[in-house]
């Protein structure tokens, strides 16, 4: 049983609490869907026999995207799929496609494929690297994919190599207040980044949680959930935390709440955190969190709901923006039982699709008018419509879907690959193909078109990088600790 922090670091925070705000989450909200854009196609039921033909493209087009990375990016982070050239994140390759598309290639049947990208991680990936990494981003797709991939596979050369990752990751949380730093070496364990977000110092507890529960070694919960708490105890007293900290002093440097990048999915691992370890501290943190940001974020316009921006103590509105990644909230809400929220909150996110028939990075929901014009092959929109399908049993989602997937292929398709956007009005691409659309984008599709057969969903949690999770029958017996790395 791994020890967790007392319950008495987040006890001020509630106490002082109004009750009227208490109360907010318990409310019933009935809320009409947004209305549909002026002449916008109405959606059509998708049939079972469709449904099955719409799972089938899926893997075609997750076979084409693969293809071109191993024919032209083998070994390396990712494929630019214009110029049909490797690219790196740092000096030496971590091979983030191959170890965020594993577990997709696995969920999708395609044996072959699957093999050869797990023998690549398993003889040729190495994280013994003189470079910094940013941790979030090694945590969700490095450690998430190779944890999830292990369980799938049941390979032990994967956990091997996560808990190596995990050993040299560990030096970001050394800070005075436990809030990790945002980079550190892998050889050596320096570190560095004091400025950081709630997106990044809150959503590392699913990865390193599940890797103690593998290991035996509670240090990597432990660590994990300090940062998730000691992130929390700075929340308003709505429950709303800002845009940006420093992880020396815990003082926020921007006060702006909402829930897009950089924020997202700190609320994700709260209500994850009690849903995958049934955690009860995190369930009071997410009943406090999710109480104010529907009170203060959440914007009825004419009939639809947006989430918008505003001050974490004041809740006083400061922007109209939504975007790509604000459509992750949908699938949370469902998952947290507010299906009406999270059904009208879906419709405006097709609404935005339907703005210029694929998503812009974000918009201003009021005026209606694109303030981030890219898209980059983001999933957020359709993991929702996966969540409310599951939920809800609603052909609408799977229609949604369709859409969804039609207008991806059709605008975003190249010759090796799948292109980001610069531009969703003139569909104009960038040579940019994220790892991601392997991990989340691809998976996503799928399972929302595949038989519900092709994964319990009951019995896993997804990490924020869309790695299903599920607790083993019972704790790992403690392992051998590992050296970490020698600060020089």
């Amino acid at each position: 049983m791994t020890r967790r922090p007392r319950f008495a670091l987040i006890q001020p925070v509630l106490k002082n609490l109004p009750v009227a705000l208490l109360m907010v989450a318990a409310q019933a909200l009935t809320l009409a869907p947004a209305p549909a854009l002026a002449a916008a196609p109405a959606l059509r039921p998708v049939s079972e026999a469709e449904s099955a033909v719409l799972a089938n493209r899926v893997k075609d087009e997750m076979r084409h995207a693969w293809q071109g990375y191993k024919q032209y990016a083998w070994g390396h982070d990712a494929l630019k799929p214009l110029s049909k050239a490797p690219h790196d994140w740092y000096a030496q390759s971590l091979m983030m496609t191959p170890v965020d598309a594993l577990d997709t290639l696995i969920l999708m049947g395609l044996k072959e494929q699957a093999d050869e990208a797990r023998e690549l991680i398993a003889t040729r990936l190495s994280f013994d690297q003189d470079m910094y990494v940013q941790n979030f981003e090694i945590s969700i797709r490095l450690l998430g994919g190779l944890l999830s991939a292990y369980q799938l596979s049941g390979d032990a050369r994967l956990l091997a190599k996560a808990q190596d990752l995990g050993q040299r990751l560990l030096p970001v949380f050394d800070s005075p207040t436990g809030l990790p730093y945002t980079h550190v070496n892998l050889r050596t364990g320096k570190v560095r980044g004091t400025i950081s977000n709630p997106a990044e110092t809150g959503t590392l507890l699913l990865e390193f949680g599940m890797l103690s529960r593998l290991t035996g070694q509670p240090v990597y919960f432990e660590k994990a959930k300090r940062a998730l708490v000691e992130t929390y105890r700075r929340a308003s007293a709505l429950g709303l935390v800002g845009s940006t900290i420093n992880v020396e002093n815990g003082q926020w440097q921007d006060p702006v709440a909402h829930i897009g990048g950089g924020i997202d999915s700190y609320y994700e691992y709260l209500y994850k955190c009690w849903r995958l370890f049934g955690d009860t501290e995190c369930k009071s943190m997410w009943e406090h969190s999710i109480a104010g940001v529907n009170q203060a974020l959440a914007d009825n316009r004419g009939g639809a709901l947006w989430y918008g921006h505003a001050d974490m103590t004041s809740g006083r509105r400061l922007k109209t923006q939504y975007g790509a990644l604000d459509a992750f909230m949908p699938a949370l809400l469902a998952m947290g039982g507010d299906l009406p929220r999270a059904r009208a909150l879906q419709e405006s996110g097709l609404r935005m699709w339907r703005l210029h028939g694929i998503e812009p990075e974000s918009l201003d929901y009021a005026s209606m008018k694109v303030t981030s014009p890219g898209y980059a092959l983001r999933p957020e929109i359709v993991e929702s419509a996966y969540y409310l399908h599951h939920y809800t049993g609603d052909w609408r989602y799977r229609a949604m879907g369709r859409e969804f997937f039609d207008g991806f292929v059709r605008h975003t398709r190249s010759e090796v690959g799948y292109a980001a956007l610069k531009d969703v009005r003139s569909k104009t691409k960038e040579d940019s193909m994220e790892s991601f659309v392997f991990a989340e984008t691809f998976k996503y599709f799928y399972l929302l078109f595949a038989p519900k057969e092709a994964l319990d969903f009951d019995a896993v949690t997804f990490n924020t990088e869309a790695h299903p999770l599920r607790l083993p029958v019972a704790p790992a017996p403690a392992a051998p600790a590992q050296a970490a790395p020698a600060a020089q």
